[in-house]
């Protein structure tokens, strides 16, 4: 017993130092950026609902691009098309650094978040499902709930923590890293609305030169620059989701450093667009994103439509069991352990502030309800639901900061 007990791989382990300075500089980046996406939101939302919300919509719809190559598009899509690419960019990174140097490059050290994410993904996905099947309501949003929006995750965290264990925060961090993979594929896979193949083959050759160029060392932004472009470009008209073309070129960047560079072309286009995707792009999404209704007809159908309650059910309700039962299964019967430093009770909460959806949710409801009215609705459930959940997290998360404010207090 003591054996096998010696044999079980902690998780979150303490990282070496480069690892650990990573983890908190994308902690402190990531916390600031949810701040700034709060502001956004809240912004959007007195804008849309003032009288001046005709003008908010006017500014969201209006049109602009290049029709010649298909770009004719509203500031709001160019927002979910365009600036969440950046974001996505960023989100491949991050998850090609954990895959290759991280917290997921041993499958021991791996199964703990990876079953908690699957989990914090799926069974919000059947809630939704049962909530709609026992409301009469249609199946299309049953991805909705699934995401966590680990900017704002982090910020309410930032806010409510001062003496939580620092491994709760490297958890959450790498918890959304698997549930961002997860939205990647689910936008990939079931919102590819039609395949227009050569377009995606030249986004495809795009992609096999921007590897050969990573393979030849060959460095200067401005190769990359206009490469990713028309790769963005030609993954658009290919009838994929183009922040696909995001993810894809993040994943494609080399992650390990060769001998004498001071910082790999991951960490380095990392490094740069960081500030851009949590203080520009991800705020203007969400503000021509999360701007609608909240007035009291609005609210009530949150609560009495199937496809919207089982929205927010699934993001307070499902996300919080799922991640928390996932975590619990996995340090059950599998090789890994929670880390010494948490508590299943630090879990509990992390798992509840997970529920806070937002970016990806809010885009992943305007793929699955293009219509306008039920699309509200849904938006407005992904920002009650999101509320909710943090609202939730910080009451439980608060009495265990209070524990360790005292436990501190004790020692010191």
């Amino acid at each position: 017993m003591a054996g096998s007990h010696r044999s079980r791989v902690q998780f979150p382990d303490v990282l070496p130092l480069p690892e650990r300075q990573a983890v908190t500089c994308a902690l402190r980046t990531e916390t600031v950026g949810g701040l700034v996406l709060l502001a956004a939101a809240l912004v959007a939302l007195v804008w849309a609902n003032s009288p001046w919300a005709g003008a908010y919509e006017h500014v969201r719809d209006f049109h602009f691009g290049v029709p010649s190559l298909g770009l004719d598009l509203s500031v709001g899509h160019w927002a979910a098309e365009g600036l969440l690419a950046v974001f996505f960019l960023v989100a491949g990174i991050e998850l090609k650094r954990e895959l290759v140097v991280g917290s997921l490059r041993a499958p021991a050290m791996a199964a703990l978040p990876v079953v908690a994410a699957v989990c914090g993904m799926a069974v919000p996905a059947g809630v939704y499902l049962l909530a709609t099947s026992v409301g009469g309501g249609g199946t299309g949003g049953w991805a909705v709930p699934m995401a966590t929006d680990i900017a704002f995750a982090l910020a309410i965290l930032a806010v409510i923590s001062t003496h939580l264990p620092a491994t709760l925060r490297a958890f959450l961090l790498t918890l959304a890293v698997v549930d961002d993979l997860g939205a990647i594929l689910i936008i990939a896979v079931f919102y590819t609305a039609g395949i227009n193949v050569l377009p995606l083959c030249g986004a495809l050759a795009g992609l096999a030169l921007f590897s050969l160029l990573q393979r030849l060392r060959v460095t200067g932004w401005w190769w990359y620059a206009p490469l990713g472009v028309v790769i963005w470009v030609l993954t658009y008209n290919g009838g994929v989701h183009a922040t696909v073309a995001g993810v894809a070129m993040g994943l494609l960047l080399r992650t390990v450093r060769d001998e004498g560079e001071q910082a790999s072309p991951a960490e380095r286009t990392g490094h740069l667009l960081h500030p851009l995707s949590a203080g520009i792009a991800v705020p203007l999404f969400a503000l021509f994103a999360a701007g609608v209704s909240v007035s009291p007809d609005a609210l009530g159908e949150v609560f009495t439509s199937p496809e919207p309650l089982g929205v927010v059910l699934g993001l307070v309700v499902g996300k919080t069991l799922g991640i928390f039962a996932g975590a619990y299964l996995a340090a059950r019967f599998t090789h890994a352990r929670l880390n010494p430093d948490l508590a299943w009770a630090d879990v509990f909460g992390l798992a509840a502030l997970a529920g806070i959806g937002f970016t990806v949710a809010l885009l992943l409801g305007e793929l699955a309800f293009p219509d306008a009215a039920l699309g509200e609705h849904v938006k407005a459930a992904v920002l009650i639901g999101s509320l909710a959940a943090s609202l939730l997290a910080a009451l439980l998360l608060r009495r265990r900061n209070r524990l360790y404010r005292s436990l501190h207090e004790e020692e010191t």
